[in-house]
């Protein structure tokens, strides 16, 4: 039965999500390269053609946490898979279960849809995070590793 402090994110959510992701960013070191605003999740997960998915957990009536999702392809197995690209619980509401059940709900979601992948990326220093993980029997990709081009460079080579 699925839990019932997760639920699928509402355009009245959008405001407690970005401040979630802005909380991450400060978790993870980088508050300065957090610039997402409310205008621009509502376009992401509410617009025309959304690409952006997310989930979010409550504790008492808040929203407390949130996985922000959207979907990639495997070229190997033939399938759409989910990349998870914000994973989040606030500090106050670890223990509690909802980052498990975060992810059972996106497990769940590949099942229901016949996706063969969840995957997702975590810094390598962030141990409480590895060991969740692992736990769950996740397993890391350490033969792979994460390109990225912004800014100035994304520009010269466009």
């Amino acid at each position: 039965m699925p839990d019932q402090r997760v639920r699928r994110i509402t355009e009245s959510d959008v405001d407690a999500v970005v401040g979630l992701v802005h909380e991450l960013a400060d978790y993870e070191r980088a508050p300065q390269e957090c610039h997402l605003s409310a205008d621009q999740l509502h376009a992401a997960l509410f617009g025309g053609s959304p690409a952006l998915f997310g989930h979010v957990a409550e504790l008492d009536g808040q929203v407390v946490g949130c996985a922000l999702w959207f979907l990639n392809f495997s070229t190997w197995r033939g399938t759409h898979g989910i990349y998870l690209e914000d994973l989040f619980v606030s500090p106050a509401a670890r223990g509690s279960g909802l980052g498990k059940a975060l992810l059972l709900e996106l497990a769940e979601e590949c099942a229901r849809r016949g996706y063969q992948r969840l995957e997702w990326s975590v810094l390598d220093w962030n141990e409480p995070a590895i060991g969740f993980y692992r736990s769950l029997g996740a397993i890391p990709m350490d033969e792979w590793t994460v390109y990225r081009l912004t800014d100035g460079a994304l520009k010269a080579l466009g």
